[in-house]
């Protein structure tokens, strides 16, 4: 189904599933901390991921590891605005995503150049967040999280994790309308406040999540939910993360969130030809 989103006057349009690149400027991250911190590390990986298909780059400087440490959001924004000014001025054409909780950021971001907010506590961590969004004309991300990055997998608890995180949705969707907020892509937070059958239980139904009529963000590149399975690391991970983006493909997934963006790609490729077939 085809999809238009409003990024920041820049009209972005969905046809087929896509990828988002992961670029952390963070030294902690559980995968790539520490990696892309010089500015030929960020423009090389920047480039890396649009040359092998990344249609938006995802930019955060807060980890939201578990029991991550908390950083100041003068140190974040030390992070991630000279990050979006170098890769925006570089690549003007791709669609630059902020990662962040905090409003204050959101407005500093976009006015570098970031055209969409990835928020991982879909609001929850910061009231200014729905006005702040609504105000810039950008298209949000709403991520269901139980707890915070400090305590989400202490011990998460449902009735119904799928009921819940619909729920969650449903109310959340009613906030961000009365905002202003008009572009909306809906992720279930896998490893957010979620246990292995949480996870699984959310893959396996994510299609019940196309009620909603958006667009479905999938992010579930070298987490835990593969490697407590496979008894892998996250940098053994890369098989595992293919064949679960590809059951998120044939659940409606319409964005993969990754870090390795040639092999989701390449699942992308498989996964239009498989669909096209009679």
């Amino acid at each position: 189904m085809k999809r238009t989103l409003n990024c920041n006057g820049k009209l972005f349009v969905i046809e087929q599933p896509i990828v988002m690149g992961i670029l952390n400027t963070t030294p902690d991250s559980f995968f790539d901390g520490g990696k892309y911190l010089t500015e030929t590390e960020i423009l090389s990986q920047a480039g890396k991921m649009i040359s092998e298909g990344a249609s938006i780059i995802d930019i955060g400087g807060q980890s939201t590891r578990p029991k991550a440490e908390l950083i100041s959001v003068d140190e974040e924004l030390k992070r991630v605005i000279p990050v979006i000014e170098l890769v925006h001025a570089k690549f003007p054409d791709t669609i630059i995503s902020i990662d962040t909780f905090r409003s204050h950021v959101v407005k500093k971001a976009v006015n570098a150049g970031a055209s969409m907010v990835n928020d991982v506590s879909g609001g929850t961590m910061d009231t200014e967040m729905f006005a702040t969004v609504g105000s810039m004309h950008v298209p949000y991300i709403l991520m269901h999280m139980q707890g915070t990055p400090q305590t989400m997998q202490q011990n998460p608890v449902y009735e119904n994790v799928v009921n819940e995180v619909k729920q969650f949705f449903l109310r959340s969707l009613q906030l961000l309308k009365a905002a202003g907020v008009n572009d909306v892509i809906l992720d279930v937070g896998f490893g957010f406040g979620k246990n292995l059958e949480h996870n699984y239980s959310l893959l396996k139904h994510l299609a019940d999540f196309s009620i909603f009529d958006l667009p479905i963000l999938a992010g579930m590149s070298r987490k835990s939910m593969i490697n407590r399975v496979l008894k892998t690391t996250p940098e053994q991970a890369l098989n595992g993360t293919a064949v679960l983006n590809t059951i998120a493909l044939i659940n409606g997934a319409s964005i993969l969130r990754v870090h390795d963006v040639k092999e989701a790609t390449q699942a992308i490729e498989l996964f239009k030809q498989y669909h096209a077939a009679r």
